[in-house]
């Protein structure tokens, strides 16, 4: 009877790494049209937007990390500013059970995906609430991100 009781007790164990959000918040938030209202007057071409991105984490305390995604979305038509729209939005992520290589691919990869959509919306909601049209952002290859970074490294 004990080794059954052991081994139903190994079951309950988590087999690999896990992770958990604890918060999640907008840390920054920018958004300026310094051409209005003359850019809301002009007959403007399609604008052209220019996304950038960073991701970064800091140990806070023991299993519990910060993460933040960082977008700048920057948008220009007939060479004036339409907008610039800034967003950095955290997380507080708790990691136990993982290797420094495992925990680092889940602080750089697996968190700012999971907090990508969240980050989105707001600045498709700050974009619609400055007066344009809301800007829909592709999916960002994180993975690749962290690839490219690691090689450059």
């Amino acid at each position: 009877m004990s080794d059954t009781t052991s081994d139903a007790a190994q079951d309950d164990k988590p087999s690999g790494p896990s992770l958990g959000f604890a918060q999640q918040y907008v840390k920054d938030l920018s958004f300026e049209s310094p051409q209005a209202p003359k850019i809301f007057m002009a007959q403007l071409a399609q604008p052209d937007v220019n996304v950038d991105f960073n991701v970064s984490s800091s140990h806070v305390e023991k299993d519990i990390h910060e993460v933040i995604l960082e977008i700048e979305i920057k948008a220009t038509a007939n060479d004036e500013v339409m907008f610039i729209a800034e967003l950095s939005y955290g997380a507080l992520v708790q990691i136990t059970g993982a290797e420094d290589d495992v925990k680092k691919r889940i602080l750089m990869i697996e968190a700012p995906r999971h907090l990508f959509p969240f980050a989105r919306a707001i600045l498709a909601e700050a974009i619609r609430d400055g007066g344009f049209p809301p800007l829909l952002l592709n999916p960002i290859d994180f993975q690749g991100f962290f690839q490219q970074n690691q090689e450059n490294a």
